[in-house]
């Protein structure tokens, strides 16, 4: 299986518009309301796709239980840690005029200290029957810089390989630690390295022990920078030879979800792992909600383009 560790989820509520008038009154029908958070999203394209995931995440409140109660409902296998503080949400408003998507992402609230000591006892315990473990998204205020880190070394410890979808230090510590994949993409790589360049912030945490990065561009596609046998990165592009529209909320996620896949069936090559991301990512643009992908996900793989 593959185990998906997600701290910090959020119910996801997504609005659509016809068109997003700023400052103004919208009428809106009534939005879709389901569990979120990047690792519950990896977890569901995983299950949608035909592979075996878990997901391993935390609830509380009011929000939590319903967090729970479309967990349960969405038949995605998982396991659920008591907080005391209520589990977060985000908003997103998808502007079907314009294509674009506005997001709102609540903070989260900080955890005490048995809290985090159960998720990772969780995690030890999880980790016996795991065949890749992916730690994605923001961690709540307070959370160690390490956590990420920690998720990469236990992988190791049981001989399986980590994907980390992160950000700032938890980024870096995790490239420190030698995790399998990571996947942030520009914006996030950017803040994390201060490189602006996407190929000389990926070489950065390639020099600091990542196996593979691979970098969302947006509708300019996905790059994957691996190292070489004289240590000058590898850099090959992905791209459909036109950009989609919809709502890009869990792209990533998706594209996360697909190296997961890979990975767990023992699959390494760059190429192959970049060719199921991007088409995956792009997948998901064309679907309603984050965590699913549209059935032309095959098709679209198809259609890439790769350049180095």
């Amino acid at each position: 299986m593959i185990l998906t560790v997600t701290p910090n989820p959020a119910i996801d509520i997504t609005y659509r518009v016809g068109e997003l008038d700023v400052g103004e009154s919208h009428r809106v029908a009534a939005p879709a309301t389901r569990a979120g958070g990047k690792g519950i999203n990896v977890a569901r394209v995983i299950t949608q796709t035909g592979g075996h995931a878990f997901a391993l995440t935390t609830a509380g409140g009011a929000a939590g239980f319903r967090l729970a109660d479309d967990l349960m409902a969405s038949g995605v296998p998982h396991e659920l840690i008591p907080v005391s503080e209520q589990t977060r949400s985000s908003i997103a408003i998808v502007d079907d005029g314009s294509g674009l998507t506005t997001i709102f992402n609540e903070t989260g609230a900080p955890l005490r200290s048995t809290e985090w000591a159960a998720i990772a006892a969780a995690v030890e315990r999880l980790a016996d029957a795991a065949t890749c473990i992916v730690g994605s998204g923001s961690l709540p205020p307070g959370a160690p810089e390490g956590f990420y880190a920690r998720l990469v070394e236990v992988a190791g410890e049981h001989g399986i390989p980590s994907i980390v979808d992160a950000t700032g230090p938890g980024l870096l510590l995790a490239a420190e630690a030698g995790a399998s994949v990571l996947k942030p993409n520009r914006r996030e790589l950017t803040e994390s390295t201060d490189e602006t360049d996407p190929v000389a912030g990926a070489a950065r945490l390639l020099a600091l022990g990542a196996g593979l990065v691979l970098v969302s561009l947006g509708e300019l596609g996905m790059l994957a920078v691996s190292r070489t046998a004289s240590d000058a990165p590898s850099v090959l592009r992905a791209r459909l030879p036109h950009p989609l529209h919809g709502n890009a909320t869990g792209a990533g996620d998706a594209g996360v979800a697909a190296v997961a896949t890979c990975l767990s069936a023992g699959i390494t090559d760059p190429e192959t792992i970049l060719r199921r991301a991007t088409a995956w990512s792009a997948a998901a643009v064309l679907a309603p909600l984050a965590g699913e992908l549209d059935p032309s996900y095959a098709e679209l793989e198809s259609q890439l383009e790769l350049t180095s």
